[in-house]
């Protein structure tokens, strides 16, 4: 049997624009509980109805109301009646049915956990923790040579004192290939980011003038630093959206946390050998 995702058929889309010929009766007072249809007595309501349109692809929002209408309360109609037609779910199905309500349900409380959480106060407050301790650090824009062996450094210097181009250099003999096809630029970087060998030698660098030989354990390194600056401590509005995440996840952990030790949970399952998901022959 195929599975049936989309919202109609052409056939059934076709049916339900030439069916839509009234103009509809708009009713006062109407309610999430106000019924649309009935389906041998079982209801199906407005609410339904709108909960569907929400959900729909954009293509199908943008129909007209008349149509859309007619068409969302047929398929609910033949939905309900195809629903009462199936009179013994398999295990499967009753699982299946069981995961989605407790997915959305879960979704429902974690979205209420996120809204509650994440508010501008929380947000200054996330911000202001981070940053409690910040201090004024200098970044470095600097490329390197690196080669195995002290010689090769001290030869390279030496043409570099003599005119030679530092970055040709270091694309025709840096072992560290990544930067050396750029000649030798690292980028921007900060303290803590660099061996410490590497790092002292830079930071004791003036700017423009080569340094080194510096050994570390990638080997013998030549730096030239090219520009310093201080780094500026971002703000509250850059990192809006990495805290609210930390926030999230936080308060969620937290609630779940509060939820699960407060219920009483027994865990007879884990007992099972977990091979034991393998036998789908249970739920057929």
């Amino acid at each position: 049997m195929t599975k049936r995702s989309g919202f109609w058929s052409g056939a059934a889309t076709a049916a339900a624009i030439m069916s839509a010929l009234t103009s509809p009766v708009r009713a006062e007072g109407e309610t999430a509980a106000t019924i649309v249809a009935t389906v041998n007595g079982v209801e199906i309501t407005l609410g339904q109805m709108i909960a569907l349109k929400e959900s729909l692809p954009e293509q199908y929002q943008a129909l007209p109301d008349d149509v859309l209408y007619k068409g969302m309360l047929d398929q609910l109609v033949q939905q309900e009646a195809l629903a009462q037609s199936v009179t013994d779910l398999t295990p499967r199905a009753k699982a299946t049915i069981d995961n989605d309500r407790r997915g959305y349900i879960s979704g429902l409380a974690i979205q209420t956990v996120v809204t509650v959480a994440v508010t501008d106060a929380a947000l200054q407050a996330a911000y202001d923790a981070r940053f409690k301790d910040f201090v004024d650090q200098t970044e470095y824009s600097a490329a390197h040579i690196l080669v195995d062996n002290e010689d090769k450094s001290k030869d390279l210097k030496t043409q570099l004192a003599g005119g030679a181009d530092f970055a040709e250099l270091a694309k025709a003999n840096s072992t560290d290939t990544g930067s050396g096809a750029n000649g030798g630029d690292l980028g921007w970087f900060g303290v803590g980011m660099m061996v410490k060998p590497f790092e002292d030698a830079v930071i004791a660098a003036k700017v423009g003038e080569v340094a080194g030989p510096i050994q570390t354990d990638f080997g013998w390194h030549l730096i030239l630093v090219t520009a310093t600056r201080i780094a500026a401590k971002p703000t509250l509005d850059e990192l809006r959206a990495e805290l609210a995440t930390e926030i999230e996840n936080t308060s969620i952990e937290a609630r779940v946390k509060e939820l699960t030790d407060a219920a009483t949970v027994t865990r007879p399952g884990e007992a099972f050998d977990p091979a034991i998901l393998k036998n789908t022959a249970l739920i057929d």
